[in-house]
């Protein structure tokens, strides 16, 4: 008698354990039930997926969906619309929110708006202030957190742990992983006078790579002092790269496609304050040594910092203008581009969106094809070619700084614990995205 499940995918390439292979993958009540030739095996759902590629779920570690505030610009439902249109299946929601995520409440407040609402399966990050730290070991062990973030250069929202004494109180208190935005605010105030008037070609001048590094080296010498695992987010130097990989027993590593796609002064003079993020975008050097990092596996995820801003917030004039571009829905097609090119190797990208996350975060069934785990999938056609349009983009602000550009490799379908949620560019059913679970959060205080 053979076997019956829920959803077969038939005849695809998938990233199985054992490596990049052709086999099928069986699913029953949302879980990976089997992997390999299943011949004669029986489901409600059969589908060919001939010429595509079967990924482990992408998961974008670094997203800014707004909600609650400043809806006007996104929400947990165009935000999670957006992801599972790029293929991307969890996200890690980020704190800078109004008012900040950094109390139990805000956190409930923010389950609750997600129910019913999300696309994608999702976790919130509470945030630090030197006012809450004493709270964060209770916050940051609270289901569906993704841990705790901290910001200690200002960027959009008024979170903000500046100075060492501060910084080294988020770091007693707690256990899990901290995730920080590492620029120097002192030095970013010392240099603030250098963003010229009317030109983003400064804003890698006034945000330079000494602010990032000084920001990196203080919070690994504290993370040492304190025994407490940091992450370093969005890392935009090789600076930075080159003194984080003789850490790696306590830092670990994101980057993002902005970040190894764009390149200043060009993308300046070309998007102006479409380019303008934290940290800057630099120049070509600082781009060579990040693809390098990645190349030596010092890396460990990729985020897409997705943080938008409307065209009329955008079109103000620079410096009064607000930090932040798009990158959910578009993180799968730009780094497959680069796999298209050669610049990185699919099982990299498999590592760097869904294994890497799930390694370093300690997810509970995500980022693997394999049996037991969620049945998350990111179906790609490594050879379709598109053109990225700003009239494809689903966040509220409705653009992309990489409208226009040509891509090798594209998302066909998302699919979460089984169900399709996107196919060909088409989001299917109602939203019914969970929070996600983490192994420091299973047990009970």
């Amino acid at each position: 008698m053979s076997e019956s499940y829920d959803l077969i995918l038939k005849n695809g390439t998938v990233a199985t354990p054992w490596g990049i292979a052709s086999c099928d993958v069986a699913v029953t009540a949302g879980r990976i039930a089997a992997i390999g030739w299943l011949g004669s095996a029986s489901a409600a759902d059969v589908r060919d997926l001939r010429g595509l590629h079967v990924l482990p779920g992408v998961i974008d570690s670094q997203v800014h969906f707004r909600e609650p505030g400043p809806t006007h610009k996104e929400d947990l439902e165009t935000g999670s619309r957006a992801a599972v249109l790029g293929g991307v299946t969890s996200v890690f929601e980020m704190p800078n929110t109004s008012p900040p995520t950094t109390t139990a409440e805000a956190l409930d407040d923010k389950f609750s708006r997600a129910r019913g609402r999300m696309w994608c399966d999702h976790a919130f990050y509470v945030g630090a202030t030197p006012e809450n730290a004493e709270a964060l070991p209770a916050l940051e062990r609270l289901p569906g957190v993704a841990g705790v973030k901290m910001f200690m250069g200002s960027s959009t929202g008024n979170l903000l742990v500046a100075d060492d004494a501060h910084v080294g109180r988020v770091l007693a208190h707690g256990c899990r992983r901290v995730s920080v935005h590492a620029e120097d605010e002192a030095r970013l105030k010392a240099r603030k006078n250098l963003a010229a008037l009317g030109d983003p070609r400064t804003h890698p001048v006034w945000r330079d790579a000494e602010a990032a590094l000084l920001a990196t080296q203080r919070v690994v010498a504290l993370a040492r002092k304190y025994g407490r695992r940091v992450h370093v987010l969005h890392v935009s130097t090789g600076d930075e790269m080159v003194y984080l990989r003789d850490h790696k027993d306590i830092a670990s590593i994101e980057t993002t496609p902005n970040h190894l796609t764009l390149v200043a002064p060009e993308c300046y003079e070309r998007l102006g304050t479409y380019a303008q993020m934290n940290p800057p975008v630099r120049d070509m050097a600082h781009r060579d040594a990040i693809w390098k990092a990645i190349g030596e596996g010092i890396v460990d995820v990729l985020g897409s910092d997705h943080a938008p801003h409307t065209r009329e917030e955008k079109d103000k004039t620079y410096p009064d203008t607000p930090s932040g571009m798009t990158g959910v829905q578009t993180l799968v097609p730009i780094m497959l581009d680069h796999v298209s090119s050669g610049r990185l190797s699919l099982e990299r990208f498999v590592d760097l969106t869904a294994h890497g996350p799930q390694r370093i975060f300690g997810l509970a069934t995500k980022g693997r094809i394999a049996v037991g785990f969620d049945a998350d999938f990111t179906i790609v056609d490594l050879k379709a070619r598109r053109v990225i349009e700003n009239k494809w983009i689903a966040s509220r602000c409705g653009w992309t700084p990489f409208d226009g550009m040509t891509v090798t490799g594209f998302p066909v379908g998302t699919l979460v614990r089984g169900e399709t949620v996107m196919w060909e560019d088409d989001v299917k059913g109602s939203p019914r995205g969970e929070p996600l679970k983490f192994l420091e959060t299973l047990a009970p205080f």
